[in-house]
């Protein structure tokens, strides 16, 4: 190589290992750095762990995060388990004329609000049910609907659960007969009755709480085997159980 083209050369870094890659036509050698096949595979190894590591990292950040927000979601359900009231309606005898109450629990359904229909002899049944969701920690607003016979039940309902201390935040009775006074137990208890069947409900020994009696005598549109179709009762007793609800 002639003297001028090696000091070239060493400033280029040619001397140090490198080659020149292509001449130009105007004589200019243009050069690259010598890069070896063990140097390539390294600079891959070294992407691939990188993105390994990269992706390594974003799983345990979206666990992490998901794991924070099935917590989140657990703690309001239990919250919301056991804030919301839960009411139960009982039917009359045969159930034929207690189908307003399949309307009532529709509309506190639609609302958010848990809320079952069982027969009368059913009403023990009931009873236990609700014990157990008190032992598993569901202890929002108990509301106890009932007509007829069923009205008789729910008060034997609530004297029931008054034995273990549970508290009975709304009692609705429609055209009770020859019931049971209200257990110290309720909060409140609303009566209706027609008239030629149904009663006036009062007070047990130690009660005090608010009980609240609705003759029907004056709408005689209203009988005892079409109370529950009422529809301006069903929004007077939907509305009282909103208002439970809300308090609590």
């Amino acid at each position: 190589m002639p003297p001028n083209h090696q000091a070239l050369a060493a400033k280029l870094g040619l001397l140090a290992g490198e080659r020149p890659r292509a001449i130009g036509i105007l004589g200019v050698a243009v050069f690259t750095t010598r890069v070896g096949p063990e140097y390539t595979g390294a600079r891959k190894l070294r992407a691939v762990h990188a993105n390994g590591e990269r992706r390594s990292l974003a799983k345990r950040i979206g666990a992490r995060l998901l794991g924070t927000v099935l917590a989140m979601v657990l703690l309001w359900c239990d919250s919301a388990l056991a804030a919301g009231p839960h009411v139960v309606l009982l039917r009359g005898w045969f159930g034929v004329f207690s189908k307003g109450l399949d309307s009532i629990a529709q509309q506190l359904r639609a609302q958010g609000i848990e809320a079952e229909v069982a027969g009368h002899m059913n009403w023990s049944t009931a009873v236990a049910a609700i014990l157990r969701k008190r032992s598993a920690g569901q202890t929002g607003p108990l509301v106890l609907v009932g007509h007829s016979q069923g009205a008789n039940n729910v008060i034997d309902m609530a004297r029931s659960l008054q034995a273990r201390n549970v508290p009975v935040d709304l009692l609705v009775t429609l055209s009770p007969m020859m019931q049971n006074p209200i257990p110290p137990n309720v909060v409140k208890a609303i009566n209706y009755y027609s008239p030629g069947w149904g009663q006036i409900i009062t007070a047990d020994r130690g009660f005090h709480g608010k009980i609240v009696n609705f003759d029907l005598a004056n709408d005689l549109s209203i009988t005892h085997m079409n109370i529950t179709l009422s529809t301006r009762l069903q929004k007077e007793i939907v509305r009282e159980i909103t208002m439970v609800a809300q308090q609590k």
